[in-house]
């Protein structure tokens, strides 16, 4: 009988999951993932749960006997705040129901956003701090549950972050006026790792922040300097008033609701890039004996400038 111990995973195949998935794997673990029809399973050797977060029964099938259980399946663009809502509110409220009734003794690591700390910017940010809130409740306030908001994180895989790549190399750069925005990054494989870290031991019944060891971040000009910087590119940075920026975001929106596909872009993604403050502080992270970053911006972004690379031509177009 195998005595490995078994992690039931959501959101496996997306960008971050398969960098969990693999520390997983690598540690020894047994994974079993939900996923939907159709999508492709990346990891060998993963067991899969055909469904999604709006199946109760699949949730169920997922956790039950699992010693941990890892919440990473989430929405990052939708045309209404209610779709927001139903996948990242609804769907971890499910998730929580299930693991009372079937996992009731494993190890819960909800995976949020720096976002949720500032809930009323935008729907995505309001239904990330919901599904905190939702997974809270079902589990109770004294489960075996810890919640994580990274900031944004990047590294091979990182489709969405072609944008900052896109934007670096191009001759003139739009920039927030000041005071500039801070933004701090992480590297997918440190926040995998913390994933892994927390599914055996560190505290529970807590948020924390996750971020690179620069707690205070990158300005919003320095940080595109330092990806131009190393694409060869010395871009010239033009200054855009918030209201410009604000009223890009709305029209995308109105864009979304006549042909019906929503980006990532738009008026809440505009307020949460104009926001002056996504630093954060070790007071809000893990302790550093349980987990602390260990790759440095410099490092990362030579990897996911590569990955990016790899993807050709097309992708890499500044």
């Amino acid at each position: 009988m195998d005595q490995a111990p078994l992690v039931a995973v959501t959101g496996g195949t997306g960008f971050l999951g398969q960098h969990a998935v693999a520390a997983f794997l690598a540690q020894g673990w047994r994974v079993r993932m939900l996923v939907r029809d159709g999508r492709r399973v990346p990891a060998a050797g993963a067991e899969t749960v055909p469904g999604d977060l709006f199946d109760a029964a699949a949730l169920r099938r997922l956790v039950e006997g699992a010693q941990a259980v890892v919440h990473l399946a989430g929405l990052t663009k939708a045309r209404r705040a209610t779709d927001f809502m139903a996948v990242n509110r609804d769907g971890s409220a499910r998730l929580a129901q299930a693991v009372a009734a079937a996992a009731p003794e494993a190890r819960c690591v909800i995976l949020s956003s720096l976002a949720a700390r500032e809930p009323g910017l935008s729907p995505y940010a309001a239904s990330k701090r919901a599904g905190e809130e939702a997974a809270i409740a079902g589990l109770g306030p004294a489960g075996r549950w810890v919640v994580l908001r990274p900031t944004v994180i990047y590294g091979p895989g990182d489709r969405e972050g072609l944008v900052l790549r896109q934007l670096a190399g191009s001759a003139l750069v739009p920039a927030p006026r000041a005071p500039e925005p801070r933004i701090t990054m992480v590297h997918a494989r440190d926040v995998a790792d913390a994933l892994a870290t927390l599914c055996v031991s560190g505290p529970l019944g807590e948020v924390f922040e996750v971020t690179d060891a620069r707690y205070e971040g990158h300005g919003w000009r320095e940080l595109l300097a330092r990806i131009a910087g190393a694409l060869g590119n010395r871009p010239r940075f033009v200054g855009v008033p918030d209201v410009a920026m604000l009223a890009a975001g709305a029209a995308a929106d109105a864009l979304a609701r006549v042909t019906g596909r929503g980006g990532i872009f738009g008026l809440g993604k505009a307020r949460e890039i104009l926001h002056r403050d996504w630093s954060s502080s070790p007071a809000r992270q893990l302790p550093g004996l349980v987990w602390s970053p260990r790759i440095t911006f410099e490092e990362g972004l030579q990897d996911t400038l590569a990955w990016w690379a790899s993807l050709g031509r097309g992708a890499a177009r500044g």
